[in-house]
């Protein structure tokens, strides 16, 4: 199963530790909305896997 997870702000390190503990063994694509504004491939992103997490 492929996963994306979509950060909106700088994660805190509990943060980190949660992404990383969560992806490991799974195929993951990661977007940083904080650093990266582009919509068009955010959309493209979200419809190419079959999980989509938002971490705020």
């Amino acid at each position: 199963m492929s996963t994306l997870y979509i950060v909106k702000t700088q994660p805190t390190p509990s943060t980190e530790f949660l992404i990383k503990a969560l992806g490991e063994g799974k195929e993951t694509t990661r977007y940083d909305l904080y650093q990266e504004q582009d919509y068009d491939k955010l959309v493209e992103l979200i419809f190419a896997n079959e999980e989509i997490i938002s971490w705020w």
